[in-house]
């Protein structure tokens, strides 16, 4: 089951996410946010999902913020999805993303980018099955782990480019 996330996920949400921040180059973050850092994540974001088993657990979550802070990037924005082990290759990732972008259309934003640590093929090849196309590589722009890591930056259209937007909502 997918449904909006809440601050009472907060906790589950800082869980799945620690051993990516604390283990692996995925996030470019230093320490693990806690369950309070988490909750004030998902009041300042566009809109967060988590995915619950049939126990009512949170097995994995999907996000969209901002792309950027100027006023003309507003209908853009980035998206992530991060997932417990145990919901690996089971679609969790792809029902989730498909759930976020759907929302994000009809919220009115025209571009999702997401940027991928590389190497990642299981993370390049969601985003690709998605719709998302690379559109450019950072080389060498986050050390963590004793090295220097690129970043791929994939984009995928929404809602079409239409000259006159209206502007985008926002589900926090």
């Amino acid at each position: 089951m997918i449904r909006r996330a809440t601050a009472a996920d907060a906790g589950r949400v800082a869980a799945i996410y620690a051993p990516y921040v604390r283990n692996t180059a995925i996030s470019f973050e230093d320490a693990p946010p806690t369950a309070a850092d988490m909750a004030a994540r998902l009041s300042d974001s566009v809109l967060w999902l988590v995915d619950c088993d049939d126990r009512g657990e949170v097995r994995g979550y999907a996000y969209a913020g901002p792309h950027r802070s100027r006023a003309a990037y507003r209908w853009c924005v980035d998206v992530s999805v991060y997932l417990d082990p145990a919901a690996r290759g089971r679609g969790v990732g792809r029902a989730l993303y498909e759930e976020l972008l759907g929302a994000l259309t009809e919220l009115g934003y025209t571009q999702a980018f997401a940027g991928i640590a590389l190497p990642n093929a299981a993370s390049e090849g969601l985003h690709r099955a998605l719709g998302f196309t690379l559109v450019g590589t950072y080389r060498a722009v986050g050390y963590k782990l004793g090295t220097w890591w690129d970043v791929a930056w994939y984009q995928r259209g929404l809602a079409g480019a239409v000259a006159e937007p209206r502007e985008p909502g926002r589900l926090g």
